[in-house]
């Protein structure tokens, strides 16, 4: 395995490299909340944020960015239409508020949030029209299941770059995983730490005292180490810290495995968002 720092990143199916590990912002309230842990983390040396329109905090994250000096082609920004907006010209339009409120004339990556029934084909149109113009780097998607890649693969000529899902050691979803790699889809995972409620599981208590590192760490580190693109949220300065100290160490093969067996499908996202389980999003 190469060695990976906060810097390494994964080159996408049009060639954009997107950082390895990024701060996300779901539930991070607006103002000095989400300001503030944009600003620390950029400070840190993370270059990859992860907002959405949902959210509500897309301005805190502009104006972060913009104060921190940093030049903004060296942070990998990254939004998502809503559903209530799905459908092609809304989301052109989408976009363009959230470019507003981001204050920048393009993102690096463009997701749709959730695959809506009867709009996300029209939606998806609309994203490779943003992508045509330039307005986004890379655009993809967001809980998008195996079911819905395939409806949209059959489709579409581009492939999206990503797919940004809800991924744990809790939430192991390998099949989901094999797909996107097959076909050459980065896996974003969100909610790594499955929202803090199993750091306190005695396997991965056990395990984080092995390594000498916080449970939250060996959780980050295990998807590190399955490819993909780890984006934990935190709003605490000393968590923003810790959640990017796991490049100091690796899991070996047999924990690796291990952490693997681990999965209880465990999911932390409502019911009523979850394409898994709900009929909402057939």
């Amino acid at each position: 395995m190469d060695t990976l720092t906060l810097q390494s990143t994964i080159r996408m199916n049009n060639g954009v490299e997107i950082p390895r590990f990024g701060l996300g912002t779901f539930q991070s309230k607006a103002g000095e909340e989400t300001y503030n842990a944009v600003r620390w983390a950029l400070e840190m040396g993370y270059r990859h944020i992860d907002t959405a329109a949902l959210y509500g905090n897309e301005e805190d994250v502009g104006r972060a960015i913009a104060d921190s000096g940093i030049p903004r082609e060296e942070i990998f920004l990254v939004t998502k239409v809503w559903n209530d907006d799905q459908g092609y010209e809304s989301t052109l339009r989408a976009l363009e508020a959230s470019l507003r409120h981001l204050k920048t004339d393009y993102v690096d990556l463009y997701l749709i949030h959730w695959p809506v029934k009867g709009l996300r084909h029209e939606t998806w149109k609309a994203m490779v029209e943003i992508y045509k113009q330039g307005k986004a780097r890379a655009v993809g998607v967001s809980n998008y299941t195996i079911r819905h890649l395939e409806e949209l693969l059959s489709n579409t000529e581009l492939v999206p770059a990503a797919n940004q899902i809800e991924f744990s050691p809790f939430l192991y979803r390998k099949a989901l995983l094999e797909y996107c790699v097959q076909h050459g889809i980065v896996v974003e995972a969100y909610s790594p730490l499955a929202r803090a409620q199993k750091l306190e599981d005695p396997r991965l208590t056990a395990m984080a005292q092995k390594y000498g590192k916080t449970p939250a760490q060996i959780a980050l580190r295990w998807a590190l180490q399955h490819d993909l693109v780890v984006i934990p949220k935190s709003v605490r300065k000393e968590r923003i810290l810790e959640n990017a100290s796991i490049f100091d160490f690796e899991l070996s093969a047999e924990d690796m495995a291990e952490m693997d067996t681990w999965n209880e499908d465990y999911w932390t996202i409502s019911e009523s968002y979850n394409p898994e389980c709900s009929p909402r999003w057939e």
